[in-house]
């Protein structure tokens, strides 16, 4: 049988808003029941203690706080739609968001997709609106019925997938998940959401527990206690994202846990409509054991049913024990949420299914409430059962558990769990994050800091990737934005509590159009982007996939030389490639992480890489020329030399045309050239430009680039890239060959990268052009700051923001991370395949 694993989890409780709350209750051994909110119904007014018709007989409940808070701008729906919708539907529509984003999936990607959404949901009570006969409108309609809780998820989240809603009372929700699992082992569906709801709007079932004889005086459910007197009511709203195993794994999603199997049935005909049948329960859980392939004794724990009616429990444990009575070395560990919750009746199989995957997920089963009081007439230790009266450890390796629902009418399911399989994890992740945050309003922006303060001290100590992926990735954003570096939990904390001080970290969202522009030879130095690489896997798998393919051509392993303390990187036959290595890298993380190119630009070997992100070059091809250049190019005499110039081109262009080995090899802006030539040659001209009154500076180069010394080289260059496939470019480009955007019909082929060796590097030109489309952002994508101050330097007026994910030598790994986090202010929301804040073994390549 397909193993279903559970990717994502979302769901509120009583006392217990989020997952890990959750867990911080149930570890407690803590409960959430209260007194009826005034806001539900005033209890006084149907109590009365000796059970009288209509009324009911305790005051007390497990209510989720703010039920009926709802973002309607956040999902599109119009005030009177959403004041009309049941809240149930409100909940999950809510749950279903989170626990896309707590599976890292980006819950605006999942449109269009094969998803499947099973709700288990028993109660309507929000049907009462539509007894007004003359009140009813289209929207009141549309919000009500069983059948839209799961519709309206799928409608609104624009899922394809089958779409339904479960009712077999208590057992509802469990019944959604067996369907779930059911249809994702069919090929239904793809990916599911599975769960339940539950809100009491109104005290009709306390009334129908209360005549009925099931409703306990207290208003608490005390499973397999001797003090068990019946059940008392919760509410509830969770859902799973279920995939089938082999695929979380292959897209590296998080597991919390895997279900093997599931089975359900009914009673038929038995003692009575709303009595359980032990029988029935006895058959449905062994043909899940038989689905499983689990012998009983490997279970660890069952989280049962346990309602806390005398009756109930005695069945349920008649049922467990003809399984573990006799097939166990040790007693099987026992509990139920409901101690804790309450009865959340169409939300109560998944409350059990959230506590069993936390359990194997931690590797702890948390304690039963009321289990000190342990009801001696079940016989638990004869029925291979005994109840967790204290945190129960579990071993580690793989380990079983079992979940039990019943519902009142006879359905009854149950379902196995085994802890989640060990996943071989790569090198370490990131060790920092990004914390991104939003609202359309300053004020907005402020509460909900606070908010996200106090879930990231919630979360695990090593939660900072979890968190921050969600953030960055999955969250949608609003106009005002929050967004920083953090390297640890802690110091998100407290700058989340300070952020009335974080001006410099808080932006408006604008139209963001980023251009790229990407560094030439001379950016190369020992030990290259090692520290981004040491800190970015995504950027590490990109480095590897150049060095397949160039190290044939090199001779020699690429990622030794970046990782080299030598001075091998200034040759010109390895400097060139790897520079092209760490920049096509670069590009690849960028890309993955939304940040997509306007238009490029490269200067001299860096437009290898633009035609490369441009589509123009495959990366084969890309490595083969790179590698020939710079191969042929370090071949040549080392007799040139080159010299950088405070001058126009006007001024110098006099000088070299008495010349002929010299030739201006670049125009990087109205006053800055650079002369390559003849070393004889180029001293001379020192001389006279000094003269002239321009300052110059000698470069530190092995040959003379640009220049009529490399004309030897430019025939055999030639015939290597006649052999290579060139496509049109798919993003602008703008050619420092031409000193201008390309035009669609002018091919970037063999002929212009012969061309492109010996003649000059019109960067002022091509900058010119493309600034005047007014970029918000240029982008240095390169091993070192090099461009961007020449740019400033010639066009002081651009008020585009420059940024440089890996600035130099001192980089720590971290400017990556923040220009992710500066865009994010300006408007960018990140939208890629991957993030550097993955959850750790979650990278994908």
């Amino acid at each position: 049988m397909t193993d279903i694993a559970i990717v994502g989890i979302d769901c509120r409780f009583p006392q217990a808003p989020n997952v890990n709350a959750l867990w911080d209750l149930l570890l407690a051994g803590g409960d959430g029941i209260t007194a009826v909110p005034p806001q539900r119904w005033r209890a006084r007014d149907f109590y009365d203690d000796t059970g009288a018709p209509g009324t009911v007989n305790n005051e007390t409940g497990g209510f989720i706080a703010d039920a009926d808070a709802f973002d309607l701008e956040f999902f599109g729906i119009a005030p009177r739609e959403a004041q009309a919708m049941d809240p149930q539907q409100r909940l999950l529509l809510q749950t279903a968001w989170r626990a896309f984003e707590d599976a890292t999936l980006d819950p605006k990607a999942q449109a269009g997709s094969n998803t499947g959404v099973y709700v288990g949901v028993m109660a309507n009570e929000w049907n009462v609106q539509m007894s007004d006969l003359a009140r009813i409108t289209p929207q009141l309609g549309s919000g009500n019925g069983y059948f839209m809780t799961a519709n309206r998820v799928s409608y609104t989240l624009d899922l394809k997938g089958p779409s339904i809603a479960v009712d077999t009372a208590c057992s509802s929700s469990l019944v959604s998940i067996h369907l779930a699992c059911s249809a994702l082992r069919a090929g239904e569906c793809d990916q599911a959401l599975a769960g339940g709801v539950n809100i009491a709007i109104t005290p009709a079932l306390n009334v129908f527990y209360t005549q009925a004889g099931l409703s306990a005086p207290d208003g608490r459910c005390k499973p397999f206690s001797g003090n068990a007197d019946g059940i008392g009511r919760g509410e509830g709203v969770a859902l799973l994202v279920l995939r089938r195993l082999d695929d979380a794994v292959a897209d590296g999603l998080p597991i919390r846990a895997v279900i093997k199997a599931s089975a359900i049935n009914n009673d038929g005909r038995s003692n009575g409509i709303t009595a359980p049948s032990r029988w029935a329960q006895q058959t449905v859980i062994g043909e899940t054991y038989r689905r499983a392939g689990v012998d009983p004794a490997r279970i660890a724990f069952v989280e049962a049913h346990g309602t806390g009616t005398v009756l109930g429990d005695m069945i349920e444990v008649k049922a467990l024990g003809n399984f573990h009575a006799t097939t166990r070395s040790e007693p099987c560990g026992l509990g139920s949420i409901k101690g804790n919750l309450g009865h959340t009746e169409g939300a109560a199989g998944v409350a059990g299914v959230i506590k069993a995957a936390l359990a194997l997920q931690h590797k702890m089963v948390p304690p039963s409430r009321f289990a000190a009081d342990e009801n001696p007439r079940l016989r638990l230790a004869s029925n291979g059962l005994r109840i967790v009266d204290e945190p129960l450890p579990l071993p580690e390796g793989e380990v079983f558990a079992a979940v039990s629902s019943f519902g009142l009418g006879g359905t009854n399911a149950h379902l196995v769990l085994a802890s989640a399989p060990t996943v071989p994890e790569g090198q370490p992740g990131s060790s920092f994050g990004v914390v991104t945050l939003s609202s359309n309003d300053r004020e907005g922006l402020r509460r909900n800091a606070i908010d996200l303060a106090a879930d990231f001290e919630s979360a695990p100590a090593d939660g900072l990737g979890r968190l921050c992926w969600s953030m960055n990735v999955v969250k949608s954003s609003g106009r005002h934005r929050l967004a920083f570096v953090v390297n640890d939990r802690a110091e998100a904390v407290a700058a989340l509590r300070a952020v009335d001080r974080l001006d410099d970290s808080i932006g408006v969202a604008q139209r963001v159009k980023v251009g790229w522009v990407c560094t030439g030879q001379g950016s190369q130095y020992p030990g290259m982007a090692r520290r981004l690489a040491e800190r970015h896997s995504v950027f590490r798998c990109a480095l590897t996939e150049v060095d397949e393919h160039m190290s044939p051509q090199l001779g020699r392993s690429l990622l030794e030389l970046l990782a080299g303390a030598g001075h091998d990187i200034d040759r010109t036959e390895f400097a060139q490639p790897a520079i092209f290595a760490v920049e096509y890298a670069l590009a690849r993380v960028l890309s993955g992480l939304g940040i997509e190119p306007s238009w490029l630009l490269g200067h001299s070997i860096g437009e290898y890489a633009v035609a490369t992100r441009a589509g123009v070059l495959g990366l084969d091809d890309a490595c083969r020329l790179v590698a020939a250049r710079a191969r042929l190019m370090q071949q040549l005499p080392r007799t040139g030399s080159m010299l950088a110039v405070r001058a126009s081109r006007a001024e110098v262009d006099d000088l070299i045309a008495d010349e002929p080995t010299v030739a201006c090899a670049a125009v990087n802006g109205p006053g800055d050239v650079v002369l390559s030539g003849e070393s004889a040659a180029v001293r001379r001209l020192a001389v006279a430009l000094a003269a002239a009154g321009h300052r110059s500076r000698a470069l530190t180069v092995s040959h003379a680039f640009h220049s009529p010394l490399m004309e030897p080289m430019q025939a055999e260059f030639n015939a290597i890239a006649s052999g290579c496939a060139f496509d049109v470019p798919r993003t602008p480009v703008y050619s420092t060959l031409r000193g201008r955007m390309l035009l669609p019909d002018e091919p970037m082929d063999a002929g212009y990268w012969t061309e492109h060796i010996r003649e000059p590097v019109l960067f002022a030109a091509a900058v010119a052009a493309a600034v005047a489309t007014a970029p918000t952002h240029l982008l240095e994508v390169g091993p070192k700051r090099v461009l961007l101050p020449m740019i400033r330097r010639s066009f002081p007026d651009n008020a585009a923001a420059q940024l440089v994910p890996c600035p130099g030598p001192d980089a720590d790994g971290t400017e990556l991370a923040a220009t992710v986090a500066a865009l994010y202010r300006d408007g960018l929301d990140p939208s890629g395949t991957h993030s550097m804040t993955r959850p750790h073994g979650s990278e994908r390549g």
